[in-house]
């Protein structure tokens, strides 16, 4: 029998044996465990400007020592605000994981994409992690590779809206052409669709929206693990190619209907 190899990844030094991310956004204690406990969750975000102190306090109560804070920049408007942000998460001890989130547009969530190649060259340079959550372009992905990001963040949709994976092609060119991490975020609302990313050679799921407003929520977040899992062993196992013509017989025993046909 094959010997199993443990399939990990890394960020920042740090190895990682699940790949789902939690999304920041719609928090709950349920949640949080939920992802934690049913989806093996071993990074959470932190949207720390939408915190007060007390609020702040009460999440980081909630998320397992052994869990990894992804604190993001929320609420940043441009590659100052998103600096200053992520000077105050490393000041509060969160690490120096670091996702930055840049918006301007309030009506689709959309990131800035000029000001978050400004922002990942700043806190690179301070020796922050930096995870930057980008519209799919694989100019701006190589020039975040340049800025010193330690993975691309696209989206596959507008935040929030569960409507799956819109970026497909997009996303698959970052996949094949980007040498970090790519990151499928935001968008996502099916397990059958984290599956599919996966399946496209995605390193990681982040979700939020899908699982927080699911009927049962340890349910659907047990669910998008499987759904990644198998997702990924399929594009380890290397998926079969696709006939553009015609089929193909799976048995060599379905042979004899081409002799009753010659008959």
């Amino acid at each position: 029998m094959k010997e199993q190899i443990k399939d990990q990844w890394t960020l920042g030094g740090q190895t990682f044996d699940s790949r789902f991310i939690l999304g920041s956004g719609k928090y709950s204690l349920d949640l949080i465990k939920a992802a934690v406990d049913h989806a093996q969750a071993q990074i959470v975000t932190l949207a720390l400007r939408r915190a007060n102190p007390d609020g702040l306090a009460n999440i980081m109560d909630y998320v397992p020592k052994n869990v990894t804070l992804l604190p993001n920049t929320s609420g940043a408007r441009n590659a100052d605000e998103a600096v200053r942000i992520a000077r105050l998460a490393k000041e509060v001890g969160c690490g120096r994981f670091i996702k930055v989130e840049i918006m301007r547009d309030t009506r689709y969530l959309l990131p800035d994409n000029a000001e978050t190649i400004k922002a990942t060259e700043t806190l690179a340079g301070e020796g922050f992690v930096v995870m930057p959550y980008m519209y799919p372009d694989l100019n701006v992905a190589r020039d975040l590779q340049s800025a010193g990001a330690a993975s691309v963040m696209p989206l596959a949709a507008p935040i929030g809206s569960n409507k799956g994976l819109c970026t497909r092609e997009f996303l698959q060119i970052l996949i094949d052409e980007i040498d970090l991490p790519v990151i499928v975020d935001a968008g996502l609302g099916r397990p059958s669709q984290a599956c599919e990313a996966m399946e496209m050679g995605a390193a990681a799921i982040m979700a939020n929206t899908a699982i927080a407003t699911a009927g049962d929520v340890a349910e659907m977040a047990r669910a998008f693990k499987l759904a990644i899992d198998a997702g990924r062993a399929a594009y380890r196992s290397g998926l079969g190619a696709i006939r553009t013509k015609g089929g193909a017989a799976s048995s060599p025993l379905t042979g004899f209907l081409d002799e009753v046909k010659e008959a």
